[in-house]
């Protein structure tokens, strides 16, 4: 952000995001000479208050004598005066220990992932799992578990499991469902599942197939269970938002929720967050959440052994904990990626 301030302004900017943050009380003069001892008059203070009220770093509610910080205010506290705290050793251990002890599958250990971005966070985690077509297919496995009913097993190199629900129309004998696994897993065999995709629509069309009735079952079969988008996303955390002040009016939430509703729609907003490397911060208005004014998000990528892309995050109000949280999402998104690598 283009905004030249002396070291005055800059000092006085960071005790007032930094006041606000902890007490969600708009700021006065008074206060901040008092609680940063700040060697300057309280009119001083005030005066440099109102050059960055016009500035529009901050703003006045019309309440009160106090200042708040705005989206503007806040993107320049975050890109140059905050100070990283160090995730201390407890935290560290406490991401270490519950990751673990979710067991080695990926969505376990995801899933643990979100509840304790949350729980440190004291927002709401936020994980998506990495898009499951990009997983290298290991093998498919039918089960019958009712007279029109088929389980289809789907796992991936990297241990990620997929079961979908067919009905078929028609009754299966185990045999037939133990040939069309056998026929899928040679046809299948080192495909992504994007790949394993195109290869079932190329198969289904050649001559072969067309006069084999268990090949061509097998395949649309098959279709059925491998053509369903998998992508899991974990949210935890919702009431921790609401418990804080700003967000007394549960109807200010009822977009964001409905968003976490629709797991489309979720990662579809989210979409750009994948493409960013590092830590990313969006404040506010600048969030692909959209209308959700006053909700901030902090998010990195991780990535598996098979190196496909997920993206973990914190999200809660613009008035957060930038200087704890962040190191906490880059923290825990190379910690994920360390243990997905693991043999």
């Amino acid at each position: 952000m283009d905004v030249e301030l002396s070291n005055r302004s800059r000092q006085i900017l960071e005790a007032i995001v930094e006041d606000y943050i902890a007490t969600a009380e708009p700021v006065g003069s008074g206060s901040v000479a008092r609680r940063h001892a700040l060697p300057l008059s309280t009119a001083t203070i005030r005066n440099v208050m109102a050059n960055l009220e016009e500035m529009g770093l901050l703003t006045s509610p019309h309440t009160s004598a106090g200042r708040v910080p705005t989206e503007k205010g806040y993107r320049l506290y975050v890109d140059s005066l905050v100070a990283l705290r160090q995730v201390s050793r407890d935290e560290k251990k406490l991401l270490i220990r519950r990751c673990r002890d979710a067991g080695s599958g990926l969505l376990g250990i995801l899933r643990e992932t979100s509840r304790t971005l949350s729980s440190l966070s004291n927002y709401m985690g936020l994980v998506v799992a990495p898009s499951f077509t990009e997983d290298v297919f290991r093998h498919i496995e039918f089960i019958r578990i009712g007279t029109h009913k088929v389980l289809a097993i789907l796992v991936s190199s990297n241990g990620t499991v997929q079961n979908r629900l067919v009905e078929t129309g028609t009754e299966f004998p185990l045999s037939d469902l133990v040939a069309m696994g056998n026929y899928l897993n040679e046809l299948m065999e080192g495909l992504t599942i994007s790949q394993a995709r195109q290869r079932i629509q190329e198969e289904m069309h050649t001559e072969k197939v067309q006069y084999d009735s268990l090949m061509l079952r097998a395949l649309r079969l098959s279709e059925q269970a491998v053509f369903d988008e998998g992508d899991e996303v974990f949210v935890e955390g919702q009431a921790r938002i609401l418990d804080q002040p700003e967000f007394n009016d549960v109807g200010r939430m009822k977009d964001i929720f409905r968003a976490f509703e629709q797991k489309g729609l979720l990662l579809k907003l989210l979409e750009r967050c994948m493409s960013a490397d590092g830590v990313q911060i969006y404040i506010g208005s600048e969030s692909p959440l959209g209308q959700s004014a006053g909700v901030s998000l902090i998010t990195s990528r991780f990535v598996t052994s098979s190196n496909t892309v997920g993206l973990l995050g914190v999200i809660g109000p613009t008035r957060m904990g930038y200087s704890s949280v962040i190191p906490i999402v880059d923290y825990t998104a190379r910690l994920v990626s360390r243990l997905l690598a693991e043999p």
